[in-house]
């Protein structure tokens, strides 16, 4: 029989195992430029705040338990965290790609910035630490959190999820995803057809003059135009949907 201290940290431990998967992955936490201490601190930091409220929703599934449902529990709770960090982490995955778009679409091709150990052209971090910067100053990142402990009412630790329903949620999050991030870069798709449609046509007509090193500077500084009218309003519109999905 495992004692009432020993329910109490196994409680901890699986609550742990959900909150820091969940912290790994999700957006603006599991950021490479943040040190590996700090995110297991404040892993645990967190963990250590949710308890007195999560508790009770675990300890059942702790109590009288042998070992071997102890490891599918603690399994099955790294699982259902991997699936709610990945969710979220997918807007700001399919914004990421869609600024690689916008970059190429207005000329910016060069990776020049390592951006979460990946080089990539320096307009992506712009546009992706902006998103991350919101994510924080609307407080969103609570509502993350709000979304974690509202998860145990819908997966209990002692049925978990399923890699099916699982999955499932993940590809019908990720078409939700990248059908926002190219509602949210739309300007630049219409503009990347229509003056690589122009600067094509004008090759063609005349083969002799390199149109396409000529038109590059004004492609450029169309785009970069563009974006200055356009990118307060790409992330405001990105961060209201994504508070939405979250609110949901």
């Amino acid at each position: 029989m495992i004692s009432g201290v020993s329910v109490s940290i196994l409680s901890t431990f699986l609550i742990f195992c959900r909150v820091g998967t969940c912290m790994m992955v999700a957006p603006g936490y599991s950021r490479a430029n943040i040190p590996t201490q700090v995110r297991l601190f404040l892993a645990v930091s967190v963990t250590l705040m949710l308890t007195p409220l999560l508790e009770a929703s675990v300890r059942p599934a702790v109590e009288g338990a042998p070992a071997s449902d102890l490891i599918r529990l603690i399994f099955s709770e790294l699982f259902v965290g991997l699936v709610i960090g990945l969710t979220a982490r997918m807007f700001f995955a399919a914004l990421e790609t869609l600024a690689t778009f916008v970059a190429s679409g207005i000329g910016l091709t060069m990776p020049s910035v390592a951006d979460d150990n990946e080089h990539v052209p320096a307009l992506v971090p712009l546009i992706t630490l902006t998103a991350v910067v919101v994510f924080f100053v609307t407080g969103q990142h609570w509502e993350l959190l709000r979304g974690l402990i509202g998860s145990y009412q819908i997966w209990l630790p002692a049925t978990g999820i399923s890699a099916e329903g699982g999955l499932a949620q993940l590809v019908d999050h990720l078409s939700q995803a990248f059908t926002l991030a190219l509602r949210v870069a739309s300007p630049f798709v219409v503009y990347a057809v229509i003056v690589n449609f122009a600067v094509g046509l004008a090759n063609k007509l005349t083969p002799s003059i390199p149109v396409y090193f000529i038109s590059l500077p004004f492609v450029l500084m169309g785009g970069l135009m563009l974006l200055y009218i356009t990118s307060r309003e790409m992330v405001l519109q990105f961060s209201i949907a994504f508070a939405a999905w979250l609110a949901g």
